[in-house]
């Protein structure tokens, strides 16, 4: 195992996305690549187009710049989550899945400092699958996936037309990062940037309640799962969802069984939040987070880590080991010196 301190939820939008687009745009007609003066845009069917893709989103010379001056040795590194086009039909969902993961696997694959996280076409269980089957094989490091499989038109994580997706991601013991949706389908959220502030909590915190009543996080054991944002309101409401498992007498499963199984970073911003996340997940289950590049992101990432009551031993278990036994990280990582 390396020394090595590793960032475990980041973002990146290859610009190969927009180069390649026009030479493979026949596999997923429904998706419109719109360029303005204000960036490059993408539309999915019957939704308005994404947010300008965000400049540091491609810029990979400042991105290490900015590893480098936090002390980041390596980032296991995302997709947008908005670029994913869960509202597209299954085949060009899958189809466009491969297109992103082809793109971010030519962007990093002699980048020693980053291990990417493949998508997948979450609208169809059986694809989602066999994209995610494929990625392993090639040597992604895991998956990320939103909290809606359907994006704007919803839809459930523990839907049972998703579980072959499960089930081969149990199969594999891949890595599974849940990352919450840029529409929370919450209207009271269009104020003060709510959506970001507390908006992406909300929804995170409702779909991994769904996943552990349903009893995904136990049945599909094989899988790591890691919820991202310290897991939102999860491990400070996870009382009240054992309470509600003890009134509902049996018909859900135990969430804290489901609890004690699943990852967090630290992306929390204070550190007595942190202490807590570790307290009540363990150390073990706790990895480094910087959501980068965004501004809600934690733009120095390790500060946290100053004034929270952990030990030098943890401190590695946080920011190095966890990350190497949980994720697929690449064997020929760059390290200093």
């Amino acid at each position: 195992m390396k020394s090595i301190v590793i960032d475990v939820h980041a973002h990146f939008t290859p610009k190969l996305i927009a180069e390649k687009f026009d030479a493979a745009s026949s596999q997923f007609p429904d998706v419109k690549l719109l360029k303005s003066d204000k960036g490059v845009a993408i539309q999915f069917p019957g939704i308005a187009p994404t947010r300008p893709i965000m400049p540091k989103l491609s810029d990979l010379a400042e991105r290490q710049s900015w590893m480098d001056k936090n002390g980041i040795d390596h980032q296991v590194i995302g997709g947008w989550l908005d670029s994913f086009g869960y509202e597209l039909p299954a085949a060009q969902g899958a189809a466009w899945s491969r297109y992103l993961n082809d793109c971010m696997w030519e962007q990093f694959r002699d980048e020693r400092r980053f291990s990417p996280l493949a998508t997948v076409p979450l609208q169809d269980g059986k694809l989602a699958a066999e994209v995610l089957e494929e990625s392993m094989a090639k040597g992604f490091a895991g998956v990320m996936v939103g909290t809606l499989p359907h994006g704007e038109h919803g839809g459930n994580l523990d839907d049972a037309s998703l579980d072959p997706f499960w089930e081969t991601a149990s199969k594999l013991k891949a890595a599974v990062v849940m990352h919450p949706m840029f529409v929370c389908g919450e209207p009271r959220l269009a104020d003060y940037d709510l959506v970001n502030g507390i908006g992406r909590l909300v929804d995170s915190s409702i779909a991994v309640s769904r996943l552990l009543f349903s009893g995904h996080i136990l049945k599909y054991s094989g899988m790591k799962f890691m919820l991202s944002h310290g897991g939102a309101a999860l491990p400070y409401g996870l009382g009240r969802l054992a309470r509600s498992h003890v009134v509902q007498a049996g018909k859900v499963a135990d969430p804290r069984r489901g609890f004690a199984a699943m990852y967090f970073d630290s992306c929390v911003f204070d550190s007595d939040s942190l202490d807590y996340l570790v307290q009540k997940a363990g150390v073990e289950h706790v990895m480094l987070g910087s959501d980068a590049p965004f501004p809600i992101g934690d733009p120095e990432p390790l500060k946290v880590f100053n004034d929270a009551k952990l030990t030098d031993a943890q401190k590695h278990t946080i920011l190095s080991a966890t990350a190497q036994a949980v994720f697929k990280v690449r064997a020929d990582a760059w390290t200093r010196g």
